[in-house]
């Protein structure tokens, strides 16, 4: 396939409606990880691949002047800045999710334990459960948004 073949009107139609599917699943799963299954790994893995399917159909520079709001042709200046700023969400996952646990260390508790506060009244939904897992799964979740992302670029660049 020539490199300067641009996808079909019907791939970019599909990937307009399928990403923002995925997001809301990718979401779904994520909040609903610390009771049901879910959470913050498969949640990581959909975000990726919603934003993999819009690399592939749509093209790096499009990702991220539409997306990102970036300057593409500021892209190589520097090395590899896209990639700095996903290593920068890596670590901000990892340091949550270490944190979660040491939350509960700094409370007497053992690392990893779990707390729940319900949040009520509520319109129409009632109470929300806010357990401490949540914050655990959303650093699992930048964790691998990060990772992948890393990979997805680099691999991308090539």
């Amino acid at each position: 396939m020539s490199l300067d073949r641009q996808p079909t009107v019907i791939a970019r139609t599909v990937t307009r409606l399928v990403v923002p599917l995925i997001l809301v699943t990718a979401f779904a799963l994520l909040f609903q990880g610390h009771n049901l299954p879910g959470g913050g790994f498969i949640a990581g893995v959909l975000t990726v691949t919603a934003f993999a399917l819009v690399y592939i159909i749509f093209g790096l520079d499009y990702l991220e002047t539409e997306l990102l709001d970036r300057n593409p042709e500021t892209r190589y200046e520097t090395e590899s800045g896209i990639v700095r700023e996903y290593g920068a969400v890596f670590s901000l996952g990892l340091a949550v999710a270490v944190g979660s646990g040491i939350a509960a260390i700094a409370l007497g508790y053992p690392f990893l334990t779990q707390a729940v506060a319900f949040v009520e009244p509520l319109p129409i939904y009632g109470y929300l459960e806010v357990a401490s897992a949540l914050a655990f799964d959303l650093g699992v979740y930048a964790v691998v948004v990060g990772a992948l992302l890393t990979i997805l670029a680099e691999v991308g660049a090539e």
